[in-house]
């Protein structure tokens, strides 16, 4: 180590000497594009309020669960990092504390995409020159903690250093957008809300009933009947549209997007409306019900044009002690075996061939890539590959999509990168490892005389830029 702490201009490059030179000048071309963040979890009110950000625990630790939970797995304990439990009560309030335990835990990042991240950050950013540890933590607090208090460090300002051309945000139903009609004044077209309905597809839920009354409030539509139900998510998708949103978000742990009769969808409603906050369904009924609910989704997108993202495949609160104690979105969501041939079949049977239908469809299933997600977005239209996604957005992991899907769907049939994170500092330290392990995998392909350079240089641009403008542009 130097005594100042500086990256590698090659880092994640390919590390023989036949494609490094092909892979550094496709880089090269392809580095400074504007970055189209279209899916992505930073809250709205940053650049609604534009206020600085409270310092640097809370900007880069205690929000962020991929760096939580492998301090988790080595032993600290969440209050130890900032994060409090649901009653506020008991959870380390320092952030020089909460920040000298991140630094401690350093050596536990490394081989993983957070310390690439982070390292980004940290220099690129802030211009850390000291490797984090628990000798330099207080220095490196300093560090930051001087930026944060510069003008230039404000979240606007940072849309504009990062190069961010447009970033989309993700909202709950009943959202009364008041902080995006603000930015669509002072910043129009730049930050877009994305419908995000899951709470109210899944009545077992215990905040259903609750969602349900927001809903209703937020629409103005009462939601006691499965017709005004359906009737206030049109009217809510349909404000969603009239703020620029251009997109809808979904989650659910099944890909099944099984439609119900009619008579059948609004038994199941009613019966879970009648059971009240402890629910009225059973665990099968209710994974029927959001099934249903997709493909209803599907169809309102079919209407309104608002493009569907769909990312199912992860057990949620994997541990339901912590997300008791501490809330959603801690780090303990798992991803399981997920299965998109069957599944998907009934929505683009449907609207897969259908002009005013787009789905994206995301994985955390690396075997499904190559085996039923390329094949479908290689033949059906209305359907785009997604980048790979929280676990797999990793180096290798996105050399392996690369390997596994471009073969049978092609560089067309991308999304393009979705950075996917409520980190907003990481967003362009991301995109810019995508763009270098496209880089990497397009110099190969340049090598093996399977591309010629050119081909190779806008093929790169399609993926870091044009792609993502394509998959989301209105229509």
């Amino acid at each position: 180590m130097t005594d100042t702490w500086t990256l590698h201009a090659d880092r994640a490059l390919p590390a023989d000497s036949v494609t490094r030179p092909i892979a550094r000048e496709i880089y090269q071309a392809v580095r400074d594009l504007p970055i189209v963040s279209m899916h992505g979890h930073v809250d709205v009110s940053a650049f609604a309020d534009d206020e600085p950000f409270p310092d640097p625990a809370q900007l880069l630790v205690v929000p962020d669960h991929y760096l939580t939970r492998m301090l988790v797995s080595q032993g600290a304990k969440l209050p130890e990092l900032g994060v409090g439990p649901a009653d506020g009560q008991g959870f380390e309030s320092d952030p020089r504390e909460i920040f000298r335990r991140f630094c401690a835990g350093w050596k536990h990042f490394r081989g993983t995409p957070t310390r690439y991240w982070m390292e980004h950050e940290l220099v690129e950013i802030f211009g850390v020159t000291v490797r984090p540890s628990a000798e330099t933590a207080d220095q490196v607090y300093d560090q930051i903690a001087d930026c944060l208090a510069d003008p230039a460090f404000r979240p606007r300002a940072l849309l504009d250093r990062f190069g961010i051309e447009t970033i989309g945000t993700t909202d709950p139903a009943w959202s009364t957008l008041e902080a995006h009609a603000r930015l669509a004044a002072d910043l129009p077209g730049r930050v877009l809300p994305t419908f995000r309905p899951d709470s109210l597809l899944h009545p077992a839920r215990p905040t259903w009933q609750g969602d349900l009354e927001r809903l209703a409030t937020a629409s103005g539509i009462s939601t006691d009947t499965y017709a005004g139900y359906l009737d206030a998510l049109r009217e809510r998708r349909a404000a969603f549209v009239a703020t620029g949103g251009l997109a809808t978000d979904h989650g659910h742990f099944s890909a099944d997007t099984t439609p119900l009769p009619d008579d059948a969808a609004r038994a199941l409603f009613e019966k879970a409306f009648k059971g009240g906050p402890d629910g009225g369904i059973t665990a099968a009924e209710e994974a029927t019900f959001s099934a249903h609910m997709l493909f209803q989704m599907a169809a309102m997108s079919a209407e309104d044009g608002l493009v569907m993202q769909f990312h199912p495949g992860v057990l949620r609160d994997h541990d339901p002690a912590v997300a008791a104690t501490f809330g959603h979105d801690k780090g303990y969501d798992i991803p399981v075996v997920t299965e998109f041939a069957r599944g998907l079949r009934p929505v683009l049977e449907a609207f897969g061939n259908s002009e005013s239908f787009r789905m994206i469809a995301f994985t955390v299933d690396e075997d499904v890539y190559s085996r039923e997600l390329a094949p479908l977005a290689g033949v059906y239209p209305a359907l785009r590959l997604g980048a790979p996604w929280w676990f797999l957005d990793a180096p290798d992991a996105m050399r392996r999509f690369r390997e596994a899907a471009t073969e049978t769907a092609g560089f067309s049939n991308m999304s393009g990168f979705v950075d996917d994170t409520r980190a907003f500092c990481s967003i362009p330290a991301r995109h810019d490892l995508a763009r270098r392990v496209d880089a990497g995998y397009l110099a190969r392909l340049v090598a093996e005389h399977r591309l010629d350079l050119d081909e190779a240089v806008d093929t790169a641009a399609d993926l870091a830029y044009h792609l993502p403008r394509a998959a989301y542009a209105p229509r």
